[in-house]
């Protein structure tokens, strides 16, 4: 009866999350129009895995537009800066050489160039002049796609600044157009570095976060800008945000990074395995479908249809409500941790929680309580959320524990907190009980804080 339980948990989890990955008319969706979102591709010149994860990025959207019998159109496609890692223009011959070999007829290029990565290498009037020599297009550029308004802004021509005031006016005057034209169509902006308190990544604390288009933006609703910087991965819940406009980070063509737990920049030992990109689509009534892909898996990682982002009453992705929305993962009923213990640590190993509202785990917190109920060692992991692998179990390590008898348990938990019941078992742990493990703690300690100070700052 327990292991029927089990089971049927484990069917409704699954059909729950297709469900919501569903909802508000996923299946009759009918697109009119649909471009690629992307940025951070970093190409190298002799390095030749972020040049094959941009043609892996436009078949997987050739193949999704070819299998869709109602539009089989890609539109567009945006790379939202960082195109290449030193700003060379070889770098950018090899970019180019690979964005242009890999478009269809019928696919406009948009992109913009970022202070960062793309100039490290040449004055930032003679990068934006290079760049536009090689894809035609302007580095601030207003285009209209298939009735759409698409911005971009690339970094100042000004070495001192990332975006001058006069861009800022320029903006706007693109901004006043648009709407004027029929101010319940999305107008998509593109830029790279995130509105700061938009998205995931972009908090004054992550630190790739810029004030500079704040004011400005939030005069628009229609707005959905699109910015990428940070790496974060696009198919955390937390990647689209809605406000006074509608915010999407565009994850990353070459590695991710993730906050947890207070350490800003962390990379994952798979980090550089990982490769994200949107197919963005509109309908006739100007829903926004937002489907997140792994390139290099060539497969589905997420998906929102977001009602007319141009329409303020529709914010169903403020973070209020995204909060609101979501639900505490849970592990199937008769779950038990498997525990492996060793001198002063013990490794413990679940199977993975599932999704109740089609949002990702995404972090499994370990601890050890000692006889007195006090937390004795804690530990954290990330799941493979970001990537389109399974993963039936997760491995966690707790370390540094004084002899003793322990419950060691694990918990689940979302992008808002949420956190599942826990999974608990009583232990038996050999270890040290002398000063080592106070002052191993203390030294850790410190070089948590080293790091800390290291990534303010940096």
């Amino acid at each position: 009866m327990k292991r029927f339980l089990s089971v049927l948990l484990a069917l409704l989890m699954m059909l729950g999350s297709v469900a919501a990955v569903g909802a508000v008319g996923s299946d009759d969706f009918v697109p009119v129009l649909r471009f690629v979102a992307a940025s951070d591709t970093h190409v190298r010149e002799n390095e030749v895995t972020n040049v094959e994860r941009i043609r892996k990025m436009m078949a997987l959207a050739y193949d999704v537009a070819d299998r869709d019998p109602a539009y089989r159109g890609v539109d567009a496609l945006l790379i939202a800066g960082d195109l290449t890692n030193d700003g060379t223009k070889s770098e950018f011959d090899t970019f180019w050489n690979a964005v242009s070999g890999s478009l269809r007829d019928g696919t406009r290029f948009l992109g913009v160039v970022a202070k960062n990565h793309d100039g490290y290498e040449m004055k930032r009037a003679e990068l934006r002049s290079y760049y536009s020599s090689l894809t035609g297009n302007d580095a601030d550029f207003h285009t209209v796609v298939g009735g759409y308004h698409f911005i971009g802004v690339s970094a100042s021509s000004r070495d001192i600044s990332h975006y001058d005031a006069s861009q800022l006016v320029w903006l706007k005057k693109q901004l006043d157009a648009a709407v004027a034209e029929d101010p319940m169509k999305p107008v998509f902006v593109m830029h790279h570095e995130p509105v700061r308190g938009t998205v995931y990544g972009s908090s004054l604390y992550d630190g790739w976060g810029i004030t500079r288009f704040s004011a400005l933006l939030r005069q628009y609703p229609q707005v959905v800008d699109f910015a990428g910087h940070s790496h974060y991965p696009l198919n955390d819940p937390r990647s689209i945000w809605q406000g006074q406009f509608t915010a999407v980070g565009t994850g990353a063509i070459y590695y991710s990074e993730f906050t947890v737990e207070g350490l800003r920049a962390y990379h994952p030992a798979d980090s550089g395995d990982t490769a994200n990109c949107w197919i963005a689509e509109l309908d006739k009534d100007n829903n926004l479908r937002l489907r997140g892909y792994d390139v290099n898996e060539q497969k589905l990682l997420y998906e929102e249809i977001l009602k007319n982002p141009a329409n303020p009453a529709n914010r169903d992705f403020t973070p209020a409500n995204r909060k609101k929305a979501s639900a505490p993962p849970a592990f199937a009923p008769g779950a038990a941790p498997a525990v492996e213990t060793a001198f002063g640590e013990c490794r413990i190993t679940v199977p993975a929680a599932g999704s109740r509202d089609g949002m990702p785990v995404v972090l499994y917190r370990a601890y050890a309580k000692n006889s007195l109920g006090a937390t004795a060692a804690k530990s954290w992991t990330l799941p493979c959320y970001y990537r389109a692998i399974d993963q039936d179990t997760v491995v966690l390590t707790l370390t540094g524990l004084p002899d003793g008898d322990y419950t060691v348990g694990v918990i689940a938990e979302n992008a808002y907190g949420g956190q599942s019941e826990p999974l608990e078992c009583s232990v038996r742990v050999s270890g040290d009980n002398s000063f080592r493990t106070f002052f191993t703690r203390l030294a850790d300690w410190f070089r948590t804080l080293k790091d800390f100070l290291t990534h303010l700052f940096w």
